[in-house]
């Protein structure tokens, strides 16, 4: 009885939480109500965020903001093509001690933060990117044979602007994959608009207050991870996946027209972590498949590559996720399970 009388409490919580870290981003950043709750969803289930969108919709804004909203230390990296690993990481100095004696002194990168911003992280070559794999995956650095630690919480966000592509490199689909979310920005509809010209263009800056401590932030993103998830609703993510797979035998035709490669196993880890972030910030201690539903868009799109039958007949990704949330729809329970289970 303790014990679920304590989970109420971080629940609720995580729920009062969730509604502060709103409000005082609101107070900076005009509608994007869609792409701040996938951020916290992220943030809470201890994933890393990419956002695509064209330049001027506040993303390194909205990113500094949280980060302001959660007391969490900032760092910006504008990536660009002459940017090199040890600019993200850190190196190793020489350095001369009082009595003369020389040695070799790290000296910590950007990437020793708790937020990091990868501003058009597509701007920089590949070797450069990978310098942030292991600190995504591994939450840890290693120069030089030695490797470091990162502070807790830890968490990447990546902006990509969608409509430059000369002289970008695109990310490998290994690093994408690290990527929690792919979250669409779009444009501000009229009375946003208004609302944002208003707003900027007078001397006022708000103050945003400090909503969570850093240990508060991971006792909550331990919470998520005990949100129980019911067997079927595992069977359900897992079929949604392995749809997405062109080779599978419950691929449906549209997937085995326009997908060249589906999603991996990792996709169904992230539909799971990230429905439990949703659940509880909604105020629920258990995951439902209306979450899967919500959260599939964002993690799915940029693990689908379609191919050129997909190009010549301009689908995207997200449409063919749609497609396949209505499929999913129709299935009871029980299909869902043995969909799951039939090449197990």
């Amino acid at each position: 009885m303790a014990t679920r009388s304590s989970d109420k409490q971080l629940a609720d919580k995580i729920k009062a939480a969730h509604r502060l870290i709103i409000k005082e981003v609101q107070k900076v950043i005009v509608g994007q109500t869609d792409v701040v709750e996938q951020l916290l969803w992220a943030i809470f289930a201890r994933g890393h965020c990419l956002l695509i969108g064209v330049p001027g919709l506040a993303k390194t804004l909205l990113v500094q903001t949280i980060g302001q909203a959660l007391n969490l230390q900032f760092n910006r990296i504008q990536f660009t093509p002459d940017l090199m690993p040890s600019d993200i990481t850190g190196t190793e100095i020489i350095t001369e001690s009082s009595s003369g004696k020389r040695r070799f002194t790290f000296i910590h990168g950007p990437v020793f933060s708790n937020i990091i911003l990868a501003d058009e992280i597509n701007r920089a070559p590949p070797k450069t990117q990978s310098a942030l794999l292991e600190a995504m995956q591994e939450k840890s650095v290693t120069v030089l044979g030695k490797t470091y630690q990162l502070d807790l919480p830890f968490f990447v966000l990546a902006t990509q602007n969608p409509i430059e592509q000369e002289g970008t490199y695109p990310l490998p689909e290994a690093q994408l994959d690290r990527f929690m979310f792919n979250i669409t920005v779009e444009y501000p509809n009229a009375d946003e608009e208004r609302e944002i010209v208003k707003q900027t263009t007078t001397s006022y800056i708000p103050k945003i207050k400090s909503v969570l401590s850093k240990a508060e932030i991971i006792r909550l993103q331990n919470m998520v991870m005990r949100v129980p998830a019911a067997d079927y609703i595992v069977d359900y993510a897992v079929a949604l996946v392995r749809m997405t797979r062109p080779n599978q035998e419950e691929a449906p035709s549209f997937i085995q027209e326009w997908i060249k490669w589906g999603a991996g196993p990792r996709a169904s880890q992230y539909l799971i972590l990230s429905a439990k972030a949703r659940a509880i910030m909604a105020g629920r201690f258990s995951v439902a498949r209306e979450d899967i539903d919500a959260v599939a868009p964002a993690v799915l799109r940029h693990r689908m590559i379609t191919n050129f039958n997909a190009e010549a007949d301009n689908i995207r990704s997200d449409e063919i996720v749609q497609r396949l949330i209505e499929k999913m729809k129709k299935y009871s329970h029980n299909k869902v399970k043995k969909a799951a289970a039939r090449k197990r």
